[in-house]
This record gives C-alpha cells, sequence and structure tokens, in this order.
C-alpha cells in the first residue's frame, strides 16, 4: 500500500532551493530597478537562460515530474523574487502550452525552440487571446482566420489585446475564429513565426502593476502563414469544425486548453507573491517597536500574520492538487484547476493589502517593497480569467447546469 505524504522528494527539494537562489540572488536586488524602468528585463532573462532556467529543456524536465509538482514549486520561488521579472522569463510558457496542448509533435519539435532562442540571443513567444470586445466572453473574438487553397496559407485578420511580450515575441500564437457561427467551437490556434510580415504591435502598455513585463496589443493586417501553422493541422480542424456543425459535443477549445494547462501555475506565481508580502511583514512585525515592544505582540497584529500563513497555506493545497490532476489526467470535474487560481489570486491581493497596513505609512513608500507586492498582486484576479470567471466555471462544474 503507498503511504500518503505530502514531503517533496529530494528532486524538488532541490529544484526548489535552486530557483529560490536564483530568485533571491538576481531577481529581486534588481526588481525595484525594472519596476521603476518598465522595460523588459533582458540581461537577467540571459541570465536564467545561461543557468538553465529559461528554455524548453527545464519546462520539459518539469513536466516529467509525475506528481506534477515541480513546475508549480519553481514559479512560486521564482515569484517571490519579482513577479514582473518572473513573467519576463515565465510569460513564454504560456504560447510553449498553446503550442504542446494543441500542435502535433512535428509542431513541437519546429517553433518551440524558437520561442526561446538560444543562450547568446534569448528570444521570447506571446500567447494572443484577448481582445478589447473579447475577454472573458471568448465566443465574441473578431479575429478572423480565412485559408486560402490555392497557396495552402491562412490569413489573419483581427487585433489582439494584453498581449504578454507582444511584439517584442519572436513566435506569436493566435486564436482566431475560422467560423464565427460557432463560437469558440469555431476557433483554432495559429503560429506567427518571427518576422512575418503585417504583425505589428502599439507601444509598452503602461500598468499598474508588473511593470518589468512587456505588455500590448497586438495588430494582424491580413497576416499570412503557412499552412503548417494551424496547430493540429488542418485535417483535425476539419473534423472538429463538423462535430461542432451536427452539434456534437466539444472536448474543448484552444484558448480554454491552454488556460486549463497553465491555472495551476498561475496560482502558483500568485502563491510566490503572497509569501513574499508575508514573510516581510513578519519580519517587519518583530523588528518593529512601538510602545516599548514588538508590534507583533499585539493580538491584532500576530492574528492578521496568522491569517496570512493559513491562507497562504490554503491556496498552496488547491494549487498542488490541480497541479497533480493535470498531469495524471484527472478532469477537473469540479472546477478544481479554476479552484486553484482563484483561491490563490484572492489570497495574493488580501495578503499583500495586509502587509501594507501592517507596515502603515512605511508600506506606502517604495523604500520597502510591499507597495511592488501589492500592485502585482491585483492582476491575479484579473488574467487568465478573472476571479468571476473562475466562480463561472466552479459553478458550472458543481451544478451540471448553464450558470450565467
Amino acid at each position: 500500500m503507498v503511504e500518503f505524504s505530502l514531503d517533496l522528494n529530494e528532486e524538488q527539494r532541490d529544484l526548489r532551493d535552486w530557483v529560490h537562489g536564483f530568485a533571491s540572488e538576481v531577481v529581486r536586488p534588481a526588481a525595484a530597478e525594472w519596476d521603476a524602468r518598465e522595460e523588459t528585463p533582458w540581461p537577467i532573462i540571459q541570465e536564467a537562460a545561461k543557468v538553465g532556467l529559461y528554455g524548453f529543456e527545464f519546462l520539459a524536465t518539469c513536466w516529467a515530474d509525475p506528481t506534477g509538482l515541480s513546475l508549480p514549486i519553481a514559479s512560486e520561488e521564482l515569484f517571490w523574487g519579482d513577479a514582473g521579472i518572473g513573467l519576463s522569463i515565465f510569460g513564454t510558457s504560456l504560447a510553449v502550452a498553446a503550442i504542446y496542448g494543441t500542435g502535433t509533435p512535428d509542431q513541437l519539435v519546429e517553433w518551440v525552440p524558437q520561442c526561446f532562442g538560444d543562450v547568446d540571443s534569448p528570444t521570447v513567444a506571446a500567447f494572443c487571446s484577448s481582445e478589447p470586445e473579447a475577454g472573458s466572453d471568448v465566443g465574441a473574438m473578431r479575429t478572423r482566420a480565412r485559408y486560402d487553397e490555392a497557396t495552402d496559407e491562412w490569413v489573419l485578420r483581427g487585433q489582439k489585446a494584453y498581449a504578454t511580450n507582444g511584439g517584442i515575441a519572436g513566435v506569436h500564437v493566435v486564436i482566431a475564429s475560422v467560423e464565427p457561427e460557432l463560437g469558440s467551437r469555431g476557433q483554432a490556434a495559429f503560429v506567427v513565426p518571427p518576422g512575418t510580415a503585417g504583425l505589428s504591435a502599439t507601444r509598452k502598455l503602461r500598468k499598474l502593476g508588473l511593470r518589468a513585463s512587456h505588455t500590448a496589443d497586438v495588430f494582424l493586417d491580413d497576416v499570412r502563414v503557412p499552412g503548417r501553422c494551424l496547430l493540429g493541422g488542418k485535417e483535425a480542424l476539419d473534423e472538429r469544425l463538423a462535430r461542432a456543425r451536427s452539434g456534437q459535443r466539444a472536448s474543448g477549445q484552444a484558448a480554454m486548453r491552454t488556460f486549463e494547462l497553465s491555472r495551476p501555475t498561475v496560482g502558483a506565481q500568485a502563491l510566490g507573491v503572497a509569501r513574499a508580502a508575508y514573510e516581510y511583514a513578519l519580519d517587519y512585525a518583530k523588528e518593529r517597536v512601538q510602545f516599548d515592544r514588538p508590534i507583533i505582540t499585539n493580538q491584532a497584529v500576530a492574528f492578521a500574520l496568522a491569517d496570512m500563513k493559513m491562507e497562504i497555506d490554503a491556496a498552496r493545497l488547491l494549487v498542488w492538487r490541480a497541479s497533480w490532476m493535470g498531469r495524471n489526467n484527472r478532469p477537473f470535474t469540479a472546477g478544481e484547476g479554476s479552484m486553484s487560481k482563484l483561491k490563490a489570486g484572492e489570497v495574493a491581493v488580501s495578503v499583500t493589502e495586509k502587509a501594507v497596513q501592517l507596515l502603515g505609512g512605511a508600506g506606502f513608500l517604495r523604500d520597502h517593497p510591499v507597495e511592488r507586492w501589492y500592485r502585482d498582486a491585483k492582476i491575479y484576479t484579473i488574467f487568465e480569467g478573472t476571479s468571476e470567471i473562475q466562480r463561472l466555471v466552479i459553478s458550472r462544474a458543481i451544478s451540471g447546469m448553464q450558470i450565467r
């Protein structure tokens, strides 16, 4: 009989300590500078590539862990260092997840290495799904893909919003509608190779948080890509569209499959931010003296820190469960992936807010990093599905009904 244990194995502990060391020694010391500059931290991305933290080999090694815990463990530690820099390093993995989740083995071999570049010249990739009129409402997507049979090319036209690495990426993975009348079931994912004509981006968007991570709107003006750039291939797409037209139940659509793969990992990122704020506030409360005693000796402060720790640990268990389920092909019958991202995102917001409050006036100053963590945390209740959308997914899963 297999013994139940929540202990990490030796490889997982080594991974945790290695990534934490990089986050502590390289990422955190540079965090305030790159947040203020609001620029992509290319030197740190290159440093991550040099040590083996940025590249497909790293993701493949994490995915090989049968427990599914390696990637969330690494994500929590890296984002403990800084979320903006962390997303600059791990943002490429969302495009890779789309290629992995939808593409053929040949497409995986062709496109994934181009997402990362090499140690001497690292590149990033972008996953483009959201639109100005189609954020949470994925079925309202207006970007169109038309097949030109004469040239065996797909022609993409439309606009994407809030794309991480949009415009600066080599490889862009774009979700587009092939048959709009089918809604989300009529969509497909396409690779736009580096240097493809017709793809352009606006200036980098100025954000509340994650300022070191590049975000931009992406415009597709009759972008032509070879037929092989349709992830999964045309035969598979034609079969899926035929099933959708006949009213048969679909297994999912391109954007949602990518989000399902990534939500527990995004939850782990939020945990890293929350844990950073909790640990900083705990140390501050032990050292800050008011009325001749450390403020942690006050119940109000101590209880707040106890709640912060409890919520972080509870969220981590949800993330680990969903990560294990996803890795071992267990169905999310109760929306477990959404549960993990929802809980972790909301914990990150509440914990960082409490950290600012516990520091008082000092927490409002940039002299302390809690104000940055507070700004960074908010996005985790918004991107890759808002908290409201996560609750919708969970409620539909547990009720079996079309909640609106």
